[in-house]
């Protein structure tokens, strides 16, 4: 089996399989899920937080020298003030009115939960998780496709590595979708094509190696701002809804079990990978 077959087919397993896992959230009943969705929310908190701090960031510091750190760093900034940027304009296409001011604000009156404008800031959060994803399975698929060229089963190791880290981000990324209006069928249907750059990634890097691995600090960097102005900007506000002792120690142990599950699975994940 030729070597860019093999990139297609374990880059398609290790996007989609961990979509498809992650998926299973999608078969809980209505009332479970609605149960469930503000702690998937805490947990995507330190899911995103800790894929950008703890592995994108770094990653993307060790394949670049030393005088281009303050270029790397900058890129970061510029990516969260980009996105916030970004925002702001598809905000304000849909407001016409001063109420477009209470966007992102709506934990101080109660019928705020029903804003449209607040509905569509919360698709805004979701777009921007679907371009992150998007650029981080990218990455992933450039990855393996770099491991693929080195050896074969070096390759297939990565991919089955790559599926296991991504599954947590990926319930993350379902309760996001969620949180913000998808239903389930396109929740899952957007998390799936987001998928498909992992084959892109892989392709590409069997094709051109050489040009995307100068660029690939960048493209971690971009998804590890577009998470780090998701976590902070999107999802901590909507924590501060519920202010009581339980609601908020629920939230501080799923933040922390987000934390911690990224970084199980990275550590299985460079376990395999050496």
């Amino acid at each position: 089996m030729s070597i860019l077959l093999l990139i297609v087919i374990f880059t398609a397993i290790g996007g989609i399989l961990s979509v498809m896992a992650a998926g299973v959230f999608l078969l809980l009943p209505e009332k479970q899920r609605q149960n469930v969705l503000p702690h998937g929310i805490s947990f995507a908190v330190g899911a995103l937080l800790t894929g950008a701090f703890c592995g994108l960031i770094p990653h993307a510091f060790e394949e670049v020298p030393v005088e281009d750190m303050s270029i790397l760093s900058a890129t970061i900034l510029i990516g969260i003030l980009l996105f916030f940027m970004l925002e702001k304009l598809l905000v304000w296409r849909h407001c016409h009115s001063h109420a477009c001011e209470a966007h992102g604000e709506d934990s101080h009156e109660d019928h705020h939960d029903h804003n449209p404008h607040n509905d569509h800031g919360r698709r805004v959060a979701g777009m921007f998780i679907i371009l992150g994803d998007s650029i981080h399975n990218f990455v992933d698929g450039v990855l393996i496709g770099a491991a693929f060229l080195t050896d074969p089963q070096l390759g297939m190791v990565t991919s089955l590595a790559v599926a296991a880290h991504e599954i947590p981000q990926e319930v993350g990324d379902f309760a996001i979708l969620l949180h913000s209006g998808y239903t389930r069928g396109k929740a899952l249907f957007y998390n799936v094509l987001a998928s498909l750059s992992t084959v892109i990634g892989g392709v590409l890097a069997y094709f051109s190696l050489g040009d995307l691995h100068h660029i690939l600090p960048y493209f971690l960097t971009l998804a590890a701002s577009s998470f780090i102005y998701i976590a902070v900007a999107d999802l901590i506000p909507s924590l501060h809804h519920k202010t009581d002792i339980k609601t908020s120690l629920q939230q501080i142990g799923f933040i922390l079990a987000g934390v911690l599950l990224i970084l199980l699975m990275q550590s299985i994940a460079h376990r395999f990978e050496g």
